[in-house]
């Protein structure tokens, strides 16, 4: 299945995608969000309505962040071999990590499919990032390696725009990971079985239809499965928690010349088995 939150006629929900159109869950189950879904039934409670026919055409509904108000959102730094080995080429001083290197984004950073992604007014080095995020359905803490699977409800695309500028201002890269609406997640949750091995993805991002990145999740350096059980450490995880896995070489600020987000362009994250995540760039008018 393919779950996704979005705004119809004002009102917030949760549905299935079945080709054009939505399935309301929301009016079938009484939630309002995907991260409610997670907690009171989970994919298995959506199950026994995929086969019903769509309440709402796609082109009438405004896509939301997948997880619109996840507990935890964490992001994994430097977690591609080509990446690591791009950003050390471009005289950041980074090794090769021993375990995952997590940092946080707030749930007000987040925007949906087709929403714009919004460059700051204090910068114009806006960069792209396409990456695989995971979605807990099942919580716990210190969940072993070996079981770790077994907690995802399903994957969905990220574009980790990132304040470049804002994130070298210090060894600390929070401040350029945090800007309203720089973070794209969606469109959907595509469950856990329709993904398969989620180690074996092919990744892309491409602007205007020109490709920057193309990877593939097999050359991540800490996999699903231990990035689960290692954030399981800090705290439990919930679900609806989001866990985004890292990008691959090709982002702007490592290329010669640098090559960043320009207002009026069209990002999209493509990702094998799991979907197309399209975004307007924009100024922040705000």
């Amino acid at each position: 299945m393919k779950l996704a939150s979005f705004v119809h006629e004002g009102r917030t929900s949760v549905g299935i995608l079945a080709g054009d159109g939505v399935i309301d869950l929301g009016r079938r189950l009484g939630v309002d969000t995907m991260r409610q879904l997670l907690e009171t039934g989970g994919v298995e409670a959506a199950a026994p309505f995929a086969g019903e026919a769509p309440d709402i055409a796609v082109e009438q509904i405004e896509f939301l962040p997948v997880v619109t108000d996840p507990h935890h959102f964490f992001c994994v730094g430097v977690n591609y071999a080509d990446h690591l080995a791009e950003a050390q080429r471009a005289n950041l001083p980074r090794p090769t990590p021993k375990q995952p290197s997590l940092f946080i984004r707030f749930p007000e950073t987040l925007t949906g499919h087709r929403q714009p992604l919004l460059m700051p007014r204090v910068s114009d080095h806006f960069d792209y990032e396409a990456e695989l995020a995971v979605i807990i359905g099942k919580g716990g803490r210190y969940i072993p390696r070996e079981e770790a699977l077994a907690h995802v409800a399903g994957y969905s695309c990220f574009n980790d725009g990132s304040v470049r500028d804002w994130q070298f201002h210090s060894s600390q890269v929070t401040s350029g990971k945090n800007f309203v609406q720089t973070g794209a997640l969606g469109p959907a949750l595509v469950t856990a079985d329709e993904v398969g091995d989620a180690g074996n993805l092919d990744i892309r991002l491409l602007i205007d239809g020109e490709t920057f990145q193309h990877s593939n999740t097999s050359k991540l350096i800490f996999d699903v499965a231990t990035i689960i059980a290692y954030a399981s450490s800090l705290l439990p995880l919930k679900p609806g928690d989001v866990i985004a896995t890292g990008t691959p070489e090709g982002v702007g600020f490592a290329r010669e010349p640098q090559r960043f987000l320009r207002p009026g362009e069209v990002c999209e994250v493509v990702i094998e088995r799991v979907g197309r995540l399209v975004n307007p760039v924009a100024k922040d008018a705000s």
